[in-house]
């Protein structure tokens, strides 16, 4: 839930408690117990009890014509209604946010949903496409097995890897530069042996095992070489 919402609530609270309070001064809308009972003289609105017995027993008869004002209790009572729409209107702004704050969290719950499953997609689109450069491929090694020439064997294997090199461009791979005699790179190579060669310099490959790849700047394999010096 929300700060704001939050907030909300505890205002709606506090107001309400007011209300109450308001409302428990036993219906005459006195502000304590005390006055209330004080203010006790069957009607005549005096603001104490001796006053008013003095004042009904000038005039003859106990609450008759004082022409005190009556013990606020009009003045309590539209308090108690003030404070009651304040509380109304609290309550009102939090069902809003309430309303906001659940429709927001169903929204997000659904670009997650969707998201995900666009990306689901995505990996899968790009799963096929790399597959489908690859049946070619496949397709040329099973006709150079079927051939019983030798060589027409080699130069099936000489265009199966042709065609795999331009499958690998329009995947957008490359191989990694990689030449006896260059400096060595821990980018790019992975040292699988040292060996001591006066003939080339310092940290320079000396031999290579195995071809390195890679896509843009993402590494997909690193050049298995040997390191002189």
């Amino acid at each position: 839930m929300s700060e704001e919402n939050k907030k909300l609530n505890t205002e709606a609270e506090e107001t309400e408690a007011e209300v109450k309070e308001e409302a428990e001064n036993a219906g005459c809308g006195c502000e304590s117990k005390e006055e209330a009972e004080n203010a006790e003289n069957a009607g005549c609105g005096c603001e104490s009890k001796e006053e008013g017995e003095k004042c009904c027993s000038d005039k003859g008869s106990k609450g008759d014509g004082c022409g005190k004002k009556k013990c606020g209790g009009k003045k309590h009572s539209e308090e108690l209604e003030k404070l009651q729409a304040e509380l109304s209107e609290l309550k009102k702004q939090r069902d809003d946010l309430q309303d906001k704050y659940l429709r927001v969290a169903a929204e997000y719950d659904n670009f997650r949903k969707r998201t995900s499953k666009e990306k689901e997609g995505i990996y899968s689109d790009a799963y096929a496409d790399a597959l489908k450069q690859i049946f070619p491929i496949i397709d040329n090694l099973e006709r150079a097995a079927e051939c019983e020439d030798g060589a027409g064997v080699a130069e099936g294997v000489k265009m199966t890897l042709s065609q795999c090199k331009a499958s690998l461009e329009k995947l957008g791979v490359e191989p990694i530069a990689c030449e006896v005699g260059a400096p060595f790179d821990p980018e790019l190579h992975n040292a699988v042996m040292h060996t001591e060669d006066p003939e080339l310099g310092e940290s320079v490959i000396a031999a290579i095992f195995q071809r390195g790849y890679k896509r843009g700047d993402k590494v997909l394999r690193f050049s298995m070489v040997s390191v002189a010096n």
